[in-house]
């Protein structure tokens, strides 16, 4: 198991600090991310936590998964690692396909 946790259905009146506090009480927390909206700059409602251990991190998953945070049942779990997304050429076309 990793030490980088998902964190879904985050309040969006939450603080990276805010998030950061409930976490140090499973164990030294590393850092901490919301997601934000690239064009609004809103919160997405999800982040990421990276926790100091694997020990810590477990035992954030099983203090927090479906706590009430800030009024809402959070979902805490080990963040996968993420995709690469695929480019495609210009305009949603394939550059693999030509007119046949």
């Amino acid at each position: 198991m990793g030490t980088r946790l998902y964190i879904g259905n985050i309040s969006f009146k939450a603080t990276e600090e805010d998030i950061r506090d409930l976490f140090s009480q499973a164990g030294e927390v590393l850092s901490s991310k919301l997601i934000t909206d690239a064009a609004t700059g809103r919160l997405r409602g999800f982040g990421f936590v990276e926790m100091g251990s694997e020990e810590a991190a477990q035992s954030a998953i099983t203090m927090f998964n479906g706590k009430q945070f800030m009024d809402r049942a959070i979902v805490v779990n080990e963040a996968k690692p993420q995709e690469k997304k695929e480019r495609r050429g210009g305009f949603g076309r394939d550059r693999d396909r030509r007119p046949r």
